[in-house]
């Protein structure tokens, strides 16, 4: 079948033909006949299927009657991240380009001001992520009573990253006699909820199992060991040893990682990038482009490119991380082997993730195969500017590498054997008669017989300034012994006259 025989225009079916595409995927051919007929669809699919157009390409030619009001778009696209949200846009400027129609992209990372003024103007295709939309709508810049279409793209990946709540706030919000498109990869009870509670009567469209992944796609999982430093250098040496290597995607599940795994490779001479959600929005836009361009070979990146990028021809993927949810390898390894290409997912997998790896061959319903060749890493193979600064540490003081002993340690320890000897002999030696004073009191004593004369001098010092009636009396000199009532032993300020009350 022909994109012809659907129903599309004459000028969406122009602009399908300039971009070379003759024949609609099993998604568009079944969903598109729908979406025209005005009825609910449920879609479920995974992602490379094609499925942007199968919305995009019926909803450009609904929007070619009617017009836009100021405020109040005509449709509205919800998708999890600005990525997605950035590249609907540009399926709708490229099927679109024959045209004038109004296309708004509401994403973080752009300044209000800019966007309430393409809001202004009237907005026929609304492309957002939900976070932002809520913001506009409850700052009073946007309504959504003259929706008349409303697409949900990638729902179980909203369910992911906690965005359920904010599509029930907005499925409140627009008109409930509106349309409904609803798609997933994955059905989990909380999706099928949803699709119960806002999709009157839908078309479900299957066109895969779900959570199967593309028999295009050879998969394989490598050992490592549980040190951070020993993945990193297996996935170099991986990445150097990668046969018909065209570029890759590297993903990890922290941030954090992203960041670290992106500097070493950088450090050991790769030529990589990173994409991560907290990077601006120019940042990760830029990121992007010079993967897609092919000026970086090699993107690190968070499970935010995981889902729905177009990037066709993606000749490796590898999981640096094996993800904690199964649902996100299927994504992962999906970004390779699109639209019928071949491609290759490696995965590395320390004793931690071996039940990670188990609900993943659960879910995809086959084993996947270790990869061929010795790939264990060693400690002592890795490179030790990638070891913990803990271990190197533990390793000078082994080795007797680090510095030298210092203080008193040092000290005592080149000090002859015989002097430390005798010093011993001539304290068990003495007289009976002669009691031991505890080594702290000595020392305590002669530092008072040290001070002693300082203290004096200071006193002596400022007698002079004390106000008192009369010459103040010759300081008494102190005597080693002293006699009963004999007060010379008294701190000095005690024995100061003291001057009588004024008037007395």
């Amino acid at each position: 079948m022909s994109f012809s025989n659907l129903g599309l225009s004459e000028k969406v079916l122009a602009a399908v033909a300039a971009t070379g595409y003759t024949n609609p995927t099993p998604i568009q051919e079944q969903a598109i006949p729908h979406v025209l007929a005005r009825k609910d669809v449920l879609g479920i699919a995974q992602t490379g299927t094609g499925k942007t157009a199968a919305f995009v390409l019926p909803m450009l030619t609904i929007l070619e009657k009617g017009r836009a009001r100021a405020r109040m778009p005509r449709t509205l696209i919800l998708e999890p991240t600005r990525e997605l949200a950035a590249q609907v846009k540009e399926n709708f400027d490229r099927y679109g380009a024959g045209q004038k129609l109004n296309v708004a992209l509401l994403i973080g990372g752009v300044s209000f001001g800019d966007q309430d003024a393409k809001l202004m103007r009237g907005v026929d295709v609304l492309i957002a992520t939900p976070g932002r939309l809520l913001d506009h709508t409850e700052r009073g810049g946007l309504l959504l009573t003259g929706v008349e279409l409303l697409v949900i793209d990638e729902a179980d990946r909203m369910l992911d990253m906690g965005f359920i709540p904010d599509i029930e706030r907005v499925c409140k919000l627009v008109p409930f006699t509106r349309q409904t498109l609803f798609f997933t990869a994955t059905m989990p009870p909380e999706i099928r909820r949803i699709t119960e509670a806002f999709l009157h009567n839908p078309q479900k469209i299957e066109v895969s199992r779900p959570a199967t992944t593309a028999v295009t796609v050879t998969q394989a999982q490598v050992p490592a060991g549980r040190e951070a430093h020993e993945k990193r250098e297996l996935l170099r040496r991986l990445l150097r040893e990668a046969k018909d290597l065209k570029n890759a995607i590297i993903f990890c599940n922290r941030k954090r990682e992203v960041a670290i795994v992106h500097k070493s490779l950088q450090k050991h001479g790769f030529s990589v990038g990173a994409l991560h959600g907290d990077m601006d929005q120019s940042a990760r836009t830029a990121a992007l482009e010079q993967f897609r361009k092919g000026e970086l070979p090699l993107l690190v990146a968070s499970d935010v490119a995981a889902r729905g990028l177009d990037i066709p021809e993606v000749s490796h993927v590898f999981n640096f991380d094996v993800p904690h949810h199964a649902d996100d390898y299927v994504h992962r390894i999906g970004r390779t082997g699109r639209a019928g290409r071949t491609g290759t997912a490696i995965s590395i997998v320390t004793p931690l993730d071996q039940k990670s790896m188990v609900a993943i061959e659960k879910l995809i319903g086959q084993s996947i195969p270790r990869a061929e060749g010795d790939y264990e890493v060693s400690a002592e193979a890795s490179d030790a500017s990638e070891r913990p600064r803990e271990q190197r540490g533990r390793e000078r003081s082994r080795g007797g590498r680090g510095k030298p002993q210092r203080g008193r340690d040092r000290e005592r320890s080149h000090e002859p054997r015989d002097a430390r000897g005798e010093a011993r002999h001539a304290a068990e030696s003495r007289p009976p008669s002669e009691p031991r004073q505890p080594a702290e009191s000595r020392h305590r004593s002669d530092d008072k017989r040290r001070a002693e004369p300082r203290h004096e001098a200071r006193q002596q010092a400022n007698i002079s300034h004390v106000p008192s009636i009369g010459r103040p009396e010759p300081r008494r000199q102190r005597e080693v012994d002293t006699e009963p009532g004999d007060h010379s032993h008294l701190p000095a300020f005690l024995l100061r006259p003291v001057r009588s009350p004024a008037g007395a």
